[in-house]
């Protein structure tokens, strides 16, 4: 089967008063990636679209979901590793702001997550294998975000466990792996961007 992975769109910045989860909607330019992901998308004859419970990326699955005229599912797995903080700050506008503390994060320090990296990927592989056992010989898109799609890529491709972070995945960027019934999984193309360009 081909399992499309797709980023969510850019989201709102979001930082929260009393604690509570941050779960940004898209922004204006997100609303406009997700729409240009589901025009490129349109010709591909999905058979099911999931999405994470996070805003950001069922409102990306939306528009891919609605020109496959499919439903969007929901897994919890596939959420985010940060989805508990009380802030999302966008990972570029986090670069330009405070090029320190990405570079922690992208170097495998998770100061703003409460998950153990190695737990995070076991359960995002665990879920995404789901999905597949599924879908055999089916092709299915599923929505979600950064951390999930270098997760899942990075054990697709032997990396040490946990050691997740390898690839600025952009937003509505498509990664797509061939997953053979054999239980091979093979890395067919990461963080394509054609669709967004003009954007």
């Amino acid at each position: 089967m081909e399992l499309i992975l797709v980023r969510h769109g850019l989201p709102e910045r979001v930082e929260t008063d009393d604690g509570s989860p941050a779960d940004p909607a898209l922004s204006e330019m997100g609303r406009a990636q997700a729409r240009a992901a589901a025009d490129w998308l349109a010709e591909e004859g999905l058979h099911a679209v999931y999405a994470s419970p996070l805003r950001r990326a069922h409102q990306t699955a939306e528009p891919i979901a609605r020109a496959q005229d499919l439903p969007v599912m929901i897994r919890d797995g596939i959420s985010e590793f940060d989805r508990h903080s009380d802030s999302y700050i966008p990972m570029e506008e986090l670069k330009a702001s405070d090029y320190e503390r990405w570079k922690a994060l992208v170097q495998g320090n998770y100061m703003m997550s409460t998950d153990d990296p190695r737990q995070f990927q076991q359960l995002v592989v665990a879920t995404v294998e789901q999905i597949v056992d599924a879908h055999r010989g089916q092709r299915v898109a599923v929505v979600c975000h950064g951390g999930v799609i270098n997760a899942y890529c990075s054990h697709v491709l032997g990396r040490r466990p946990g050691d997740i972070f390898f690839c600025d995945v952009g937003y509505t960027s498509i990664s797509r792996v061939a997953a053979a019934s054999t239980g091979q999984r093979s890395l067919v193309s990461l963080n394509e961007r054609a669709h967004l360009r003009g954007m």
